[in-house]
């Protein structure tokens, strides 16, 4: 597990310029959602919650569409999947190293970005704190999403209509939870559905990586 996640850092950071685009994009759109809600800091306060959520979730499908297409396409995939190791610790190896290489960064950046939108202060703590599942949540369902896709004609479109369903109710319960006096129950449902994800999201993702290598 740890021979394979290097393996994927590594392979990352020779190819970091998806994930600096993610990055970039979240910082640009962002930032011009303030310019297209005006200066007003109780309005952009007030959406800045669903603002992080909506680029976040957006930021995190850009490297999606390298996290199995060149492994498939020059061979290693199959190697992979013949190597001994379970399909379902691959597909979580690729899920953590996206989590490193884009969810984490997303969650560091969100803060300033946040602060930027006049979030109040007392609610920045909670948005980061419900960032923290939600990104984990984006990268496992992300990872199965890219797996679906593998091989398929005009996979960079239809990863996309899988995986915007599947990620919709974490964005939803993510931003009540910022935004409600009362976040312990919107809170509680994004780590229910990050507990689900953890066990069947790999399990799905290795099934999908041996039919897409068949």
């Amino acid at each position: 597990m740890i021979g394979l996640i290097a393996r994927e850092l590594r392979l990352s950071i020779r190819h970091g310029a998806e994930s600096m685009a993610a990055l970039l994009f979240f910082v640009i759109a962002g930032t011009l959602f303030a310019f297209g809600a005006g200066p007003d800091p109780v309005v952009l306060g007030r959406i800045a919650p669903g603002v992080v959520w909506v680029t976040a979730l957006l930021a995190a499908l850009l490297p999606l569409e390298r996290l199995f297409g060149p492994d498939f396409e020059d061979g290693t995939l199959d190697l992979l999947l013949l190597s001994g190791q379970p399909a379902s610790l691959i597909a979580a190896a690729k899920a953590i190293v996206h989590w490193l290489t884009t969810g984490l960064p997303l969650l560091i950046i969100a803060g300033p970005l946040a602060v930027m939108l006049r979030l109040p202060g007392e609610k920045l703590p909670v948005l980061l704190a419900t960032l923290l599942p939600g990104t984990l949540i984006f990268s496992l369902l992300g990872t199965l999403a890219a797996a679906l896709t593998t091989g398929a004609r005009r996979g960079a479109i239809l990863m996309p209509l899988i995986t915007l369903p599947l990620m919709i109710p974490s964005l939803i319960f993510g931003t009540a939870a910022a935004t409600s006096p009362h976040p312990a129950a919107p809170f509680y449902m994004i780590f229910a559905m990050l507990l689900a994800a953890l066990p069947l999201a790999p399990l799905g993702t290795g099934l999908a990586l041996r039919a897409a290598a068949e």
